[in-house]
């Protein structure tokens, strides 16, 4: 025993947060150990902290393990793989890394959106094939500026993407599960929204709460002409109704950052011809990926100076996810 605060590591985080972490806690490296059951059991009493991310799974007989356990410090924005009722029953409090990552999923929303429109994977294609010049131009895109968006979750990051649309001078509503007081018109009715919307984009919190969310009725009245952009997880859209309806047309197209079947998506929908692949990979910069870690980490240190955590999650009704 060193007499430093015990901290139950089940991720490694970037190597400056990693350095931060180290200097002044007694780290219990679950995610260095081979017989993990055996690791938890054994180390898991003092730890009153745990630091991970939202791809590793939290189950209830892995809390049981942590009896002292008073915080979970998430370094991801989505905590899909955490038991959060068994986290509410416990009183344990958590945390995620949301406001972090922000931008750089906004900023992926709007990247998707342009991709997408201006086909510019297959217009890359076109030149470096050669076949600009041997069967000339490339055909005629869409337009994205002047367009009507609709998006679903007005949480943090959707909040930043209707900022983002607004300077392309698009149209914005949107459909969330709690009623917001904002300048853009919310709607509740989402497949409403997706007929009056040319893009509709997947900001929602995941979990059992949404899943199947984007139906096929949502899709289908997007329409043809519409797009279908998810930056939230792959969960929230009815897999098989969104290759059903980019297959026969009532779709027009897709740009997705997450898949149900992460890393490995359903080939049915990666490679269809009117679908923009990205690899879960909105938040993966070196600035936000370093932002994320040392938020975890300040959470950590707040809670154990006795103060406000920074970005606590609201576990009220134990709802899974996060946008």
């Amino acid at each position: 025993m060193t007499g430093k605060p015990r901290v139950m590591v089940m991720t490694t985080l970037r190597p400056a947060a990693m350095e931060r972490l180290a200097r002044d806690h007694d780290l219990q490296r679950w995610d260095l150990a081979k017989d993990r059951d055996a690791f938890l059991r054994d180390h898991g009493p003092g730890c009153r902290v745990l630091v991970t991310n939202g791809h590793v799974p939290l189950t209830r007989a892995m809390l049981q393990a942590m009896p002292d356990l008073e915080l979970v410090t998430c370094s991801s924005a989505g905590y899909d793989a955490f038991d959060t009722q068994a986290l509410a029953e416990r009183g344990i409090a958590l945390t995620n890394t949301s406001q972090a990552l922000r931008d750089d999923v906004a900023d992926t929303a709007m990247m998707l959106i342009l991709a997408a429109r201006r086909g510019l994977v297959p217009a890359e294609a076109h030149v470096r094939s050669g076949a600009w010049g041997r069967d000339g131009a490339f055909p005629l895109q869409r337009k994205v500026s002047g367009t009507r968006l609709g998006i679903v979750g007005m949480g943090t990051i959707g909040h930043a993407i209707a900022e983002r649309a607004e300077a392309f001078g698009m149209s914005i509503a949107f459909w969330n599960r709690s009623r917001k007081d904002l300048r853009w018109p919310q709607q509740d009715d989402l497949v409403q929204l997706a007929s009056d919307s040319d893009h509709l984009v997947a900001i929602v919190a995941g979990g059992e709460g949404t899943r199947g969310l984007i139906s096929e009725q949502v899709l289908q009245a997007l329409g043809p002409q519409g797009l279908f952009v998810n930056v939230a997880r792959g969960t929230v859209v009815d897999q098989d109704a969104l290759i059903a309806t980019l297959g026969d047309g009532r779709l027009g197209a897709a740009a997705l950052d997450v898949y149900e079947d992460e890393p490995n998506p359903d080939p049915r929908l990666t490679g269809m011809p009117n679908v923009t692949n990205y690899p879960h990979h909105a938040s993966g910069t070196v600035e936000t990926r370093d932002a994320m870690a040392h938020l975890a980490v300040d959470n950590l240190l707040a809670f154990l100076d006795g103060k406000p955590l920074i970005s606590p999650v609201d576990l009220g009704g134990a709802r899974k996810g996060a946008a």
